[in-house]
């Protein structure tokens, strides 16, 4: 009975009548007949295809399917190579924008190569401009490669020179000699400028804000010569409030305020033209600050107002076509009130945030717009303005906008000019040095305690700036050595530097007796 319901159910899973006559001479159950191999199949008279076949009807797929496993890989390759070859990476070259070389700068290279001679680059260039359009022999344009490669060498730094110290002393001697004041700055009497050594202090301690920050502004060169129009881009940067263009007034009796706008002090900002009417493509004076002041928390405009409560001020200037606008604070109350009026007065209506003042004044027979007050990255979004000229003396704003480089030379051209205005004569080497040791982290810091000299690793010397005590006793608890590789480390424990004479130790190894020379 068993066989009997075996072979039926080989029969019904499409098992063939030759293969199930050979299977059941060997197995008498399916169980049996799942356990066995290909090989064992293959053994009782099968041949290598019924017997993979039957067992993969049986569900036997992980062994019986290697052969058809190999053919669905080689299916899979095969699809695999009809579809199509993925795209070429995109590679990202970036753009060289650097000058091309004119021939005669390509033959001067050359021949410093030739020559084996050492010179930068931008000596060569330099050499190339001041010979370039000149009728200059070969045999003379060598001599003068090898007279400014020999300057050149003359004037490179000895191996172990003292380059802090040299620094350090050429700005800190001139800087005891200068002033402390505030000068005016050079050609605008009206804008008052930190010079001097409150200034150097600013420029090394990498001040966020400067005491007294600036711009100056150049425009278009097509615009340079039009003074109105550089008038009008000037009143654009200079920030403006209300007060700057209408009177207050203050009715204590129904706790209001009226804002009267003035037709002087519109039509100086650029507001209104000479007739009086508002400039092209603006709105009135009147909608401007409406616009606003109804942006303040905790005022509200009052549209329609009764004559009879009107101040005369405000109702002449009613009457006169002027306009007015009527506020009230939401709680009527006299501090309220004095709130709303400090918020309105300081509220402004165009301009760039921080420049409180801009002025005109012709330099080299063009408009120059000189600036209280810096905001960098504002200022570059105005038209008009000649944004390759732009200029700051606020070094971290060039930093944040333009990058460390910007901020690196905007140092060196701080600290140079500082000094020269005090009539002080420091080679500009020391400065760069000092502005290279600030932004070489790609960020500027200070020369303090918070910046290089408090990052020394040299706890001595870093002892000897600041906060002795403190410096000691937390080297004392963290286990911290100093190997006094410094100047200042080595001067406190009273040996000699390890820089110039004292970098080269000398022994005087004596000849033996008797010892061949």
């Amino acid at each position: 009975m068993a066989q009997k319901d075996f072979i039926n159910a080989l029969e019904k899973k499409g098992v063939p009548a030759d293969t199930i006559d050979i299977v059941k001479e060997k197995y008498t159950n399916q169980t049996d007949l799942v356990k066995a191999s290909v090989s064992d199949l293959v053994d009782i008279g099968l041949d290598k295809e019924a017997a993979e076949e039957l067992l993969t009807k049986l569900g036997k797929k992980e062994k019986a399917t290697r052969a058809p496993a190999k053919a669905k890989t080689a299916s899979r390759r095969k699809a695999e190579k009809k579809q199509p070859e993925p795209a070429a990476p995109v590679v990202y070259e970036i753009p060289d924008k650097s000058k091309k070389y004119s021939a005669f700068e390509d033959q001067l290279f050359k021949k410093c190569e030739d020559l084996k001679l050492q010179l930068p680059r931008r000596v060569i260039l330099n050499i190339a401009h001041r010979l370039e359009g000149n009728d200059i022999s070969k045999e003379n344009m060598v001599k003068i490669l090898k007279v400014a490669n020999q300057k050149y060498l003359d004037h490179l730094m000895d191996p172990n020179e003292s380059a802090g110290i040299l620094a350090a002393q050429s700005i800190g001697e001139p800087g005891t000699q200068m002033t402390m004041r505030t000068f005016h700055y050079a050609g605008v009497a009206e804008i008052n400028v930190t010079l001097g050594l409150p200034r150097l202090i600013e420029i090394v301690d990498a001040r966020r804000i400067p005491s007294t920050p600036m711009m100056t502004l150049y425009v278009n060169k097509e615009l340079s010569n039009d003074m109105d129009t550089v008038k009008s881009i000037a009143s654009n940067i200079e920030i403006t409030t209300v007060l700057d263009l209408a009177d207050i007034e203050t009715d204590l009796h129904n706790m209001r305020l009226f804002i009267v706008p003035d037709a002087r002090k519109c039509l100086q900002k650029g507001l209104l033209d000479a007739d009086g009417n508002p400039a092209r493509g603006q709105p009135t004076p009147i909608d401007l600050i409406r616009e606003k002041v109804s942006r303040l928390r905790g005022i509200v405009v009052v549209d329609e107002v009764a004559r009879e409560s009107l101040p005369p001020k405000v109702e002449l200037a009613g009457e006169a076509g002027i306009g007015y606008l009527c506020l009230e604070p939401k709680e009527p109350s006299f501090k309220s009130l004095q709130k709303a009026l400090d918020l309105v007065k300081a509220a402004k209506v165009k301009g760039v945030e921080g420049i409180t003042r801009a002025l005109l004044k012709k330099k080299d027979d063009q408009w120059v717009i000189f600036t209280e007050g810096s905001n960098l990255r504002e200022v570059l979004k105005i038209d008009g303005l000649d944004h390759t000229r732009a200029y700051t003396n606020s070094i971290q704003e060039v930093n944040e906008v333009l990058g460390v480089e910007a901020a690196r030379n905007s140092i060196i051209e701080e600290a140079s000019r500082t000094l020269d205005e005090q009539g002080l004569s420091v080679d500009i080497r020391h400065i760069m040095l000092v502005a290279d040791l600030m932004t070489a982290d790609g960020d500027v810091k200070a020369i303090g305690r918070h910046g290089i000299s408090g990052r020394k690793s040299s706890v001595l010397a870093r002892a000897a700036f600041e906060i002795t005590a403190a410096h000691l006793l937390t080297a004392a608890m963290t286990g911290e050595e100093d190997h006094l590789d410094g100047v200042a480390e080595n001067i406190i424990v009273g040996q000699p530097v390890t820089l110039g004479t004292g970098a080269v130790n000398l022994v005087y190894a004596p000849v033996k007796k008797g010892a061949s020379e």
